[in-house]
């Protein structure tokens, strides 16, 4: 009886806690999707714990995204009946939902969260967007936000977006998981580059929202101030600036020899233009920006990064330390910070020491697994 009584609680300790994890996954690629793939392939995650999948999505593309149809619908009433078989079969600890924070999206997510909660579930909800803060005084958002919050622990990437959920969540009931991605280099970079001429990097797509006209005036600025740069832009062209907009957005601000659009890169192309870069220039603005991981790529490669204060960017860009914050939809702040960068060499350098370091350190992937298996241990048990 008493090896028995060992072999039993021997076995209730090394039971993996089951979590049942309702996400987004590719296609279409975004930020979440790339998220909820690198924790559905994480091998440190699956050995922790008795995973199980379920796909959030029901875009069919980028342009799909907040989009309702019959097709749709159909799909979200599907989605619901397998959540609930899946929550009767397994019985899991711990639910993990990648929620939207407003808008229609939300109202699906309400949805799917009440039901988890009616059937007894712990919820986690992971936000990798924001937008609670612009709606809470709505009647109907308001009163919604209050359900859906109640009883829910919740993951942010950055303490400075807990001001997005501060009406609805205790500060103890938040945990804070930055974002991490894949480490590309096989060796540390070098952190000066020896351009003749100056390079800027710009890496998004072709969005106002992200900054790119921002970033040409301030171009315009440094210009009639008698800088020498180089600005590349690397991305691919939307609805809102195509390849001719854009050319027409330099030739107005008589920028034909200073700026150069790439059109999109990936892989080693990608990897040419961080290593040949002086500075990395994010001036984004994007009311649902929360992170900027494209920030974390110039770390890696020793970049100083200008970005803004937009979601949890302060929080990865620190000012004065790895690069600077400028003002957002500001020109001539955004000018001040290049000018500042493109004057010091030395400061250029450190900055991009500190970047890398705080990189290696913070946002990796492997950092992003250990913060994540920690958490969902301290929910689940």
């Amino acid at each position: 009886i008493y090896i028995l009584q060992k072999c039993f609680f021997w076995m209730i300790k090394n039971m993996k806690p089951t979590i049942l994890f309702i996400l987004h996954l590719p296609p279409p690629v975004h930020g979440a999707a790339m998220v909820g793939k690198y924790i559905h392939d994480s091998r440190v995650i699956n050995e922790a714990f008795d995973c199980h999948y379920i796909n959030l999505t029901t875009a069919r593309d980028l342009a799909d995204i907040g989009r309702v149809g019959v097709r749709k619908i159909r799909q979200f009433v599907t989605l619901l009946r397998q959540i609930r078989r899946e929550v009767r079969r397994l019985r899991p600890q711990l639910v993990y939902v990648t929620p939207n924070a407003c808008g229609g999206a939300f109202y699906k997510d309400f949805v799917v969260v009440q039901m988890l909660k009616r059937m007894g579930c712990r919820v986690v909800v992971h936000y990798h967007n924001k937008g609670v803060l612009t709606r809470q005084e709505r009647w109907l958002d308001d009163k919604l936000y209050r359900r859906f919050f109640n009883g829910l622990k919740v993951i942010l990437l950055a303490e400075a977006l807990y001001a997005d959920v501060k009406k609805y969540v205790k500060r103890d009931d938040v945990y804070i998981c930055p974002n991490g991605i894949p480490e590309t280099l096989q060796t540390e970079p070098v952190a000066e580059r020896h351009n003749k001429i100056p390079h800027l990097l710009f890496l998004s797509n072709l969005l106002e929202s992200k900054g790119v006209l921002v970033l040409l005036d301030a171009c315009r600025i440094l210009k009639d101030k008698g800088y020498n740069f180089v600005c590349d832009f690397v991305g691919g062209e939307t609805a809102e600036i195509d390849v001719r907009r854009f050319a027409r957005e330099v030739e107005e601000r008589g920028l034909d020899s200073m700026t150069v659009y790439h059109g999109r890169k990936y892989g080693d192309e990608k990897r040419d233009f961080f290593e040949n870069a002086d500075v990395f220039v994010f001036p984004t603005y994007y009311h649902n920006e929360t992170f900027g991981l494209v920030n974390l790529e110039a770390m890696e490669f020793k970049l100083p990064v200008i970005s803004t204060d937009e979601g949890g960017i302060p929080d990865v860009i620190k000012d004065g330390e790895n690069g600077l914050i400028c003002r957002k939809q500001d020109a001539r702040s955004l000018s001040d910070s290049i000018a500042c960068l493109l004057d010091n060499k030395e400061l250029r350098v450190k900055m991009g020491e500190n970047g890398y370091k705080k990189f290696k350190k913070q946002f990796t992937l492997q950092a992003f697994e250990d913060n994540m298996r920690r958490i969902l241990r301290e929910i689940s048990c």
